[in-house]
């Protein structure tokens, strides 16, 4: 997908500038609070990857507002997602420059997605195989989705585990629909 592409390009890129200034642990504060925003209200990101805005009013705005919040840095940073027209995939970015600072200190998050909510026990075991598998600090986000009918989808870094039984019956599915009878 271009918006992973796009994300890991431009993390990678500012976690290499936070790393050589020393910023890692206010970027993460910063970003994580432009996160917030973001996540709180669309409007920002939205206006900044407008066509129809001309650049020169888009950089005012980032300027004007983000100044007096963000280290110069990273005004930049915003400056450069606007002249590269990358500004729409800014959610994007930041969740991949979390993951990275992240993995940096030792921890990795796994979303896991259940038909009904993980047991304690089910949670601790979960968490102690992915951090086995990752060497990390295991953050599990869960999600319950009834329709996935029993089992777990877990998703550690992109990388997607579907042990759901939906899964499941489509796989045995697609099999019986391969089969000839005569």
């Amino acid at each position: 997908m271009l918006s992973q592409e796009v994300a890991k390009i431009y993390a990678n890129a500012l976690l290499l500038s936070v790393v050589e200034k020393g910023m890692i642990d206010v970027a993460y504060d910063q970003f994580s609070s432009l996160q917030e925003l973001i996540a709180k209200d669309k409007s920002l990101v939205i206006f900044l990857s407008a066509p129809q805005v001309v650049d020169e009013n888009k950089l005012s705005l980032i300027r004007t507002v983000f100044s007096s919040r963000l280290e110069k840095l990273f005004v930049e940073f915003l400056v450069v997602l606007v002249d590269k027209n990358r500004v729409n995939f800014l959610p994007e970015i930041i969740d991949e420059f979390t993951r990275l600072v992240e993995a940096k200190r030792g921890i990795g998050r796994v979303s896991v997605i259940t038909a009904v909510a993980l047991l304690d026990d089910e949670r601790i075991k979960l968490k102690d195989k992915m951090q086995k598998k990752t060497n990390l600090e295991i953050i599990l986000e869960e999600k319950v989705d009834p329709s996935i009918i029993g089992g777990m989808i877990i998703i550690l870094h992109n990388e997607i585990i579907d042990g759901s039984v939906s899964h499941g019956l489509n796989a045995v599915e697609e099999q019986l629909a391969k089969v000839r009878v005569h």
